[in-house]
């Protein structure tokens, strides 16, 4: 069992098939137990990025709400929610003046590094922020966090 700290851009490949579509899946099955943690602005990104698809032309009407249907499903049954409040918010508007983040991005990270705290005495091995934002990653590598990039895996989910 692994913690995992999904951001929108690397967890949206779980329910769109693209580069790297297959590890997250692997990471993600309910099988392997892994626990999966996502920021509360996650439900947000995800939604803009589904809606944004059936605008494109990309989706059809039925294919985003099958999608959202199941994205809905896991993020109550499957994700611990971090929530925003006060300190993570102070953290994130920290991080966007030290590191050219957006905002957004900011509380992802925020988020993450929120959780270090309760991590206290836990291999910090275990503990890995996913993201497919080069940018953000190289930033969540500065703040000491151990990363991975699922555009690193090539096949994409068939």
């Amino acid at each position: 069992m692994n913690l995992y700290f999904f951001d929108s851009s690397a967890l949206v490949k779980r329910y769109v098939h693209e580069a790297g579509s297959q590890w997250v899946h692997t990471v993600t099955r309910l099988s392997v137990s892994n626990i999966l943690f996502v920021s509360r602005i996650t439900l947000v990104e995800i939604s803009s990025a589904f809606a944004r698809l059936e605008r494109e032309g990309k989706v059809d009407s039925s294919q985003i709400l099958a999608t959202f249907q199941l994205f809905e499903h896991d993020w109550k049954n499957q994700y611990q929610i971090v929530e925003i409040d006060e300190a993570l918010s102070e953290n994130a508007g920290q991080l966007v003046r030290k590191y050219p983040l957006r905002a957004y991005d900011s509380v992802q990270l925020a988020s993450a590094l929120s959780l270090l705290p309760f991590f206290n005495g836990i291999d910090s091995s275990l503990f890995t922020f996913v993201c497919a934002d080069d940018r953000l990653l190289s930033v969540a590598q500065s703040e000491g966090l151990r990363t991975e990039n699922p555009n690193s895996h090539l096949t994409a989910r068939t």
